[in-house]
């Protein structure tokens, strides 16, 4: 359901703008409309620092929520937590880079052992200087006789294959050596671990730091909340329009209708300021806010990820929630893989928090959906309950025949979603802008439920024929050409024309409503795939390791076979799990924002309902 919503006008004096705000802020029932703001410099610090204050908060939530977690002493305030955090966090950044730089010399310095870089300094100084060099040892070794004549070799070490020297030799000379000429180390191993060590210790010391700023988790959230009120503000204040001069501010806010007695009551308290409220109009950028049942409001999350219903409208997610759930259960289709999702969802909203709170719900609800109608297909991680329970094919039992069933039953749930959304859609127009506009959809859907009736249902079950409404029957003509008459009278108001664009509209309801249709096939696919999946990776599970014939004794290579099975079993159900329960994440969503949405007439708005207030008080 859709809030009303009250308009609001004010206009006060410029110097009681700023205050006039901050009293609204402290109510907190005010959307203010924010129209040709620009940030300015001081808006865009405010911004950066409500951005990285918000992350923060996000970074120490997930640290805080890790396995093994060990909790600092906490800060006195969140905003010495969050300049701690921003130090740390830069620090160990930098620290990340040094220690795997360090880590790779230790790595490049061990075949040349432990040295004194003081001793090799001052042999430079003295005009002997050490040239390190690698090749192949057995290359060294045809080799090194040949250079000892020339020059005065010494092996350090053997390591992979490659033999690791250096050549005596002074500053200028020239050396021609079919080897690999490295550059000389500035330290040897030793020193270059004890670097990595520092390192270790200055990023677990880094750590101990983020630590205690996530053990003051709440005091930062309250910081970043109060950056983004700050921000909020500075949006309103700039957004005011001037007028007399600069010497008045008119603004636009709106409140809910239901809290309109308490804003009424603030602003009669406030002087010198003129305030104008009415319900809001068609023109209107009216601010909408979602008001749902518990079932619902789980919804609300799938919504928002298309948009908000306009103002004035209908708000589908009543409507479309259980479909979504009915469809999302189809798709996954598989009672063990609903049971997983359940017992995820339950871990999720325990252990979650406050703000994983409604998408705990949500995959509860979807998981145990998923659980039902996988029971009722007859599917337990690719196993057949049926062929469990001892019956002889799942036709002779209880449980539905997903692979030859489905296909006519996926079609029939898409014409009946369409259906229901044109429904939707006939009152809606009806309610705004009078029966007569929508009598042309009207008489599609009578053209399309007489089609059902008299075709459809006979189809889907030879049972389900209606005998005083077939497709030979006086009502079923009488109904079409209701429908027809309304589909080509009710387009326009010259007859001709109406009937020459209810054609055009027959021609493209037509190819529309089949392509809609077919879309629904998707829920069969889908659901098969998964299926089809899990029992392959069962069958692999024990054709890769022998245990299709079954264990005729039991031994020690029985153990690994069954070990072997069972990481078979983890990681392709694993693989299955999570490409299914992303297809019927998806997919439902699909039918949900194209199908039902179009067909119910859904009209979208970008401005969700923001008041102005304290996010933390």
């Amino acid at each position: 359901m859709i809030v009303k919503m009250i308009r609001y006008d004010f206009v006060l004096y410029s110097g009681e703008h700023q205050r006039f705000l901050e009293r609204l802020q402290d109510l907190g029932l005010v959307d203010i409309t924010i129209s040709g703001w620009e940030p300015s410099e001081a808006d865009l610090h405010l911004i950066a620092d409500a951005d990285a204050k918000t992350k923060a908060v996000e970074a120490l939530r997930t640290k805080a929520s890790e396995d093994g977690f060990v909790a600092g002493e906490p800060f006195a305030t969140g905003e010495e937590a969050f300049e701690a955090y921003n130090e740390a966090t830069a620090e160990a950044a930098v620290l990340h880079g040094e220690l795997a730089r360090y880590a790779k010399s230790v790595e490049e310095l061990l075949p040349w052992g432990e040295f004194s870089t003081a001793t090799v300094a001052k042999m430079a100084e003295q005009g002997v200087v050490l040239r390190y060099y690698s090749c192949a040892t057995s290359a060294f070794g045809d080799n090194v006789a040949a250079w000892n004549e020339s020059y005065t070799i010494a092996p350090i070490s053997e390591k992979g294959g490659q033999t690791y020297f250096v050549v005596v030799a002074t500053p200028d000379a020239e050396i021609e050596i079919d080897a690999e000429e490295i550059k000389a180390p500035t330290m040897n191993y030793r020193e270059a671990e004890a670097l990595v060590a520092e390192k270790t210790k200055a990023l677990a010391d880094t750590e101990a730091v983020v630590a205690r700023a996530a053990a003051t988790l709440d005091k930062v959230e309250a910081t970043a909340a109060e950056a983004r009120e700050k921000l909020h503000l500075a949006k309103v204040v700039a957004s005011g329009e001037k007028v007399a001069d600069g010497k008045l501010v008119v603004m636009e806010g709106w409140a809910e209708a239901e809290t309109a007695e308490k804003v009424d009551a603030m602003l009669e308290e406030y002087p010198n300021m003129i305030y104008l409220k009415r319900n809001p109009v068609e023109e209107d950028d009216t601010p909408v806010k979602l008001k749902n049942n518990r079932f619902a409001r789980l919804f609300e999350m799938i919504g928002d990820m298309y948009a908000l219903p306009k103002y004035g409208t209908l708000d589908l997610t009543p409507f479309f929630g259980p479909f979504y759930m009915l469809f999302f259960a189809i798709c996954l289709n598989d009672a063990g893989y609903g049971a997983i999702l359940l017992a995820a969802g339950l871990a999720l909203y325990f252990k979650g928090g406050q703000s994983l709170r409604m998408a705990s719900l949500l995959t509860m609800v979807c998981g145990g959906a998923t659980t039902l109608f996988g029971l009722y297909t007859g599917s337990l991680f690719g196993l057949s309950i049926p062929d469990m329970l001892g019956y002889e094919s799942i036709q002779k039992s209880p449980f539905l025949d997903f692979q030859n069933d489905f296909f006519s039953i996926a079609l029939a749930l898409g014409v009946f979603q369409i259906m229901f959304g044109m429904a939707i859609n006939i009152v809606m127009k009806t309610k705004l802008f009078g029966f007569k506009s929508a009598v042309s959809l009207l008489g599609w859907f009578i053209v399309l439920l007489s089609g059902v009736l008299a075709l459809a249902l006979p189809m889907l079950n030879e049972k389900w024929v209606i005998p005083f409404f077939t497709a030979s029957s006086p009502a079923f003509f009488v109904a079409m050409g209701v429908g027809v008459a309304f589909m080509l009278l009710f387009n326009g108001k010259n007859p001709i024309m109406s009937i020459l664009s209810g054609l055009w509209d027959t021609y493209n309801n037509i190819t529309g409503l089949l392509s809609d249709v077919l879309s629904y096939i998707r829920l069969f696919a889908i659901g098969l795939s998964g299926g089809v999946l899990a029992q392959v990776f069962n069958q692999l599970s024990v054709g890769l390791t022998g245990l299709d014939g079954g264990i005729e004794q039991f031994g020690v290579g029985t153990i690994f076979q069954i070990i072997g099975a069972s990481a078979i079993l983890l990681v392709g159900h694993g693989i299955n799990l999570f490409m299914s329960a992303i297809s019927s994440f998806v997919h439902p969503m699909r039918l949900t924002f194209v199908e039902f949405y179009k067909n119910a007439g859904f009209e979208m708005t970008s401005r969700a309902f923001k008041p102005l207030k304290k996010e933390i008080k």
